[in-house]
């Protein structure tokens, strides 16, 4: 009997052992370290080697030329920044007369070498951790090699990064973002909070450790442990109140809107979205006219007869906390109402036609169905609401300043954390008091926000609402 030839097997990649297989979750420094062959080891030392050496030519050559952009970095400026981060400087002003005329030489400026310094070392770090990657993706290629008998080509790759691994490429901008603009920003004012940075070393500064966090909870001094703590409080009051008042609020006329028979539904969404169509800052500046002693406000009650003297909008301390919280819900209860009617109008239908059909009220559907759904999907709204009002500079400053603010006293009794960190820093030029401030105020914000953000049903359910 004939038989058909079989057709050539084709070449096929050696069988990979058990012991030798790797999942991807494993291509890790240690393993790099311990199980790379010596082009993976090379790749420590000189980026891009092993994948040069398997062909991944593009991905190499950038990797290598990261390497030398760093090392020529940190060989120019960096190196230099880093050295000089530990004295801030020290050469004052100098001048001296050449042909006549006085030639000046600025000397150090201890900002900058904070900045350089800081930034040298924001720098490394983020070269540490992509020197990581490199490694590891060094000894990737070396396993794949092995496994599948070549490592993926430069067009895989961004096949790769544009399908499976599409989120690091879409976050990859917004987090450099972060780092550049926020987190270095961040770092820069925490090491300042460590110096003597103030009106009387503006030029040159040293570090002064725990100084500033021990001026700052002292029983004596000009700003004190018993300022800080009243403007603490008031700010977490302040907090409270502003964000939980225009909830409720805002909840209340946003379900009135909402209500079946509520006619020009369109016409009052439109009046209260007047308000946030109006810039902050003119509406806060003429209200601040408005409520003055002398002010439109206080000229037409005393006109009309109902008050004989001008009302203490600013000048007592309970009137003027009053004000900014009232002033505050005719300017953050619009943003909530639209927020609510959007969520109102999507509650699926079904769950109140099942209330009606069981015989609930109009109190036990909204406490079993309304508030829970609104509060499912706007708990992580009222954490940033919450931590918008614990920075709500517009709000305070311009309209009471802070005001009243006793005699000899840094902050009125309406100053938040920001605002006082404001006239400490731009006012005062006490710098390195405002750093201190401004970390107590992240690590408030961070500890409240952590807390809660975790302990709600929008964190341990995101599954969806049930």
């Amino acid at each position: 009997m004939e038989t058909t030839a079989m057709p050539r097997a084709a070449k096929r990649a050696p069988r990979r052992r058990k012991a030798d297989y790797i999942p991807p979750s494993r291509y890790t420094l240690r393993a790099a370290a311990t199980q790379g062959d010596a082009l993976t080891r090379l790749s420590f030392l000189v980026l891009g080697a092993g994948n040069l050496a398997r062909k991944q030519v593009a991905k190499g050559l950038v990797f290598l030329a990261i390497e030398v952009a760093y090392i020529a970095y940190m060989v120019t400026a960096g190196g230099p920044a880093l050295a000089m981060l530990g004295s801030l400087g020290s050469r004052t002003q100098t001048k001296q007369k050449i042909d006549g005329y006085w030639h000046y030489d600025a000397g150090d400026n201890s900002v900058l070498l904070m900045v350089y310094g800081v930034a040298a070392v924001f720098i490394t770090v983020l070269f540490l951790v992509f020197w990581s990657y490199a490694v590891r993706s060094a000894y990737k290629a070396q396993v794949l090699a092995r496994e599948t008998g070549k490592a993926p080509t430069f067009i895989e790759d961004l096949k790769n990064v544009t399908d499976r691994n599409a989120q690091v490429t879409f976050m990859a901008l917004p987090v450099a973002g972060i780092l550049v603009f926020t987190v270095l920003p961040t770092l820069i004012m925490m090491c300042i909070a460590f110096t003597n940075y103030d009106s009387d070393h503006v030029l040159l500064f040293d570090w002064v450790g725990f100084k500033n966090f021990t001026q700052l909870f002292s029983a004596t001094g000009e700003i004190n442990a018993a300022q800080f703590g009243s403007v603490l409080a008031w700010t977490l009051i302040w907090a409270f109140f502003a964000t939980f008042l225009n909830f409720f609020l805002g909840l209340f006329l946003a379900m009135i809107i909402n209500r079946r028979t509520t006619r020009l539904k369109g016409f009052w969404r439109a009046v209260f979205s007047l308000s946030i169509a109006v810039p902050q800052f003119v509406s806060l500046l003429v209200i601040n006219q408005m409520l003055q002693p002398e002010g439109a406000i206080n000229r037409l009650l005393m006109s009309w007869g109902w008050v004989d003297s001008p009302l203490p909008f600013f000048t007592d301390t309970m009137w003027a906390r009053v004000t900014v919280l009232v002033v505050n819900l005719w300017i953050g209860i619009p943003f909530t109402i639209m927020q609510i009617t959007g969520i109102l109008q999507n509650i699926p239908a079904e769950q109140y036609e099942a209330a009606t059909i069981d015989g609930a009220n109009w109190w036990q559907t909204f406490t079993r169905i309304t508030m829970p759904y609104l509060v499912f999907v706007l708990t992580p709204y009222l954490i940033t609401t919450f931590t918008g009002n614990v920075n709500n500079f517009n709000v305070i400053y311009l309209l009471s300043g802070g005001n009243p603010t006793p005699v000899g006293d840094t902050a009125g009794k309406t100053d938040l954390l920001i605002t006082w960190l404001y006239k400490l820093t731009v006012d005062r030029g006490d710098y390195n008091l405002g750093a201190v401030i401004g970390i107590f105020t992240f690590v408030t914000l961070a500890v409240v926000s952590l807390i809660t953000y975790r302990s709600s049903a929008s964190y341990k359910n995101e599954g969806g609402f049930r």
